[in-house]
């Protein structure tokens, strides 16, 4: 019998670090932080490059234990909610505004890697789009709107171009982002926390928070060993709820999506995978997979209301693995896992504030590497100087999700794309 694989690759392979020690006792803060992810982890770093170091950030588990973690470690831009819906939504002028931050947080992590020297094997090789489907519609489409409304020139891999860098029949034609790359997310994440306490910001691991109230003019947030005392509090939790603010949890529904690593390929990664590119293809229940710097593939895929065992996700996503790639039939699985990404119903992310200075970001929706770094950003600029950017995302407030109602929705709403993809491409042949 197999054994099941080991819990998350990036785990056994995170960089080593002297873990931050719980809170004890009481504590002092212009700024609290609750959530130790890549929106706390940006938040904590813009205000400390900002001149703001009295902030103290709270994680239940260790750094980077949610999203931030387990993703597939993609970094370009965009969001959750494609560009045509964002340009029908909110005009020509106020997408590009809010497309660009995205954009400008891939070359911030880009500077964010080399100002701190973080390991985190950054592969600066773009990101490929192949066609699942004959049909190249889909890929002009989406090619003119972005060099026309957008200003991002993506560029063209016709079929022979893609399958020399790609080796399989599976695909068709391409598009290649340039301003793209990929990582390791949670030496990421590591790395962050690292160059946010460098500068002073005091980091408390393995910390649940399970109060949150005003304390006259300010907030007090307990814990089961101390509490502290703060001007202005972030909510950052993503999709592992903090129970804190019922509006804020309400508002999000916290899917899983899955992800496995085959063991080390050697030159038979060569057979597969021609360019250090990470891809995805044109499916709305797309996988996406990247080359790893020890030969293995990792491949992830497919969303769920529900976690699944290791074995499980395994089983799954070897099957489509196997679609592509049918040349890596018996290929060992070493590591599998699942995570919970954080999903609104407007599919854009929650930024806000109320006016005694709570503030959240959440719901990146599995676009989380860049958008999370612009979020951090504004809120770091905005506690620290007043900016208010941040209120271009208030067309995206906290909708109620209506769980669990709202889980059956998106189930279904993903099971009704998924049998369109499928009926397509048996139509295709």
């Amino acid at each position: 019998m197999t054994p099941s694989p080991a819990p998350s690759y990036y785990r056994a392979t995170a960089t080593r670090y002297e873990p931050f020690a719980p809170l004890q006792g009481q504590a002092d803060a212009r700024v609290a932080i609750i959530g130790g992810g890549y929106a706390g982890l940006h938040t904590a770093l813009g205000l400390a490059e900002r001149g703001v170091r009295d902030v103290v950030l709270l994680e239940r588990e260790q750094i980077g234990f949610g999203a931030s973690g387990r993703n597939g470690g993609f970094v370009f831009g965009g969001y959750s909610l494609g560009e045509q819906s964002l340009f029908d939504q909110r005009g020509e002028a106020r997408a590009q505004a809010l497309f660009k931050l995205t954009t400008n947080a891939v070359e911030r992590i880009r500077q964010q890697v080399a100002r701190y020297a973080i390991p985190c094997d950054a592969v600066d090789q773009g990101v490929i789009w192949a066609n699942w489907f004959r049909d190249p519609a889909v890929l002009r489409v989406r090619q003119e709107l972005l060099a026309r409304h957008y200003g991002v020139e993506w560029d063209w891999l016709a079929q022979d171009e893609l399958r020399e860098r790609i080796r399989t029949q599976r695909y068709f034609d391409g598009l290649y982002e340039r301003n793209a790359l990929h990582l390791h997310p949670l030496n990421f994440a590591i790395g962050l926390a690292g160059a946010a306490a460098a500068q002073g910001v005091r980091i408390h691991e393995n910390t649940d928070v399970w109060k949150l109230c005003r304390d006259g003019n300010r907030w007090r947030i307990e814990t089961a060993q101390g509490a502290v005392h703060a001007d202005q509090v972030v909510l950052a939790c993503g999709g592992y709820l903090a129970g804190l603010r019922r509006q804020v949890d309400r508002a999000i529904l916290p899917i899983a999506t899955y992800v496995m690593v085959t063991e080390p390929l050697g030159d038979r990664l060569a057979e597969c995978l021609h360019t250090q590119s990470a891809i995805y293809d044109t499916r709305f229940a797309f996988d996406y997979y990247r080359p790893l710097p020890d030969t293995r593939l990792l491949w992830g895929g497919r969303i769920s209301v529900r976690d699944r065992s290791p074995g499980a996700v395994q089983k799954l996503l070897m099957r489509d693995l196997l679609r592509v790639f049918p040349q890596l039939k018996g290929t060992r699985v070493d590591y599998a896992w699942s995570g919970l990404m954080s999903y609104a119903r407007h599919q854009m992310p929650q930024i806000g504030a109320t006016e005694d200075g709570l503030w959240w970001a959440q719901a990146f929706g599995g676009h989380g590497l860049a958008p999370t770094c612009a979020a951090g950003d504004l809120l770091a600029s905005a506690i620290a100087e007043g900016d208010d950017r941040w209120k271009q995302f208030s067309d995206y407030g906290l909708a109620r999700t209506y769980r669990p109602f709202g889980y059956l929705g998106a189930q279904s709403t993903y099971w009704w794309e998924q049998g369109k993809d499928w009926f397509k491409t048996r139509l295709e042949g």
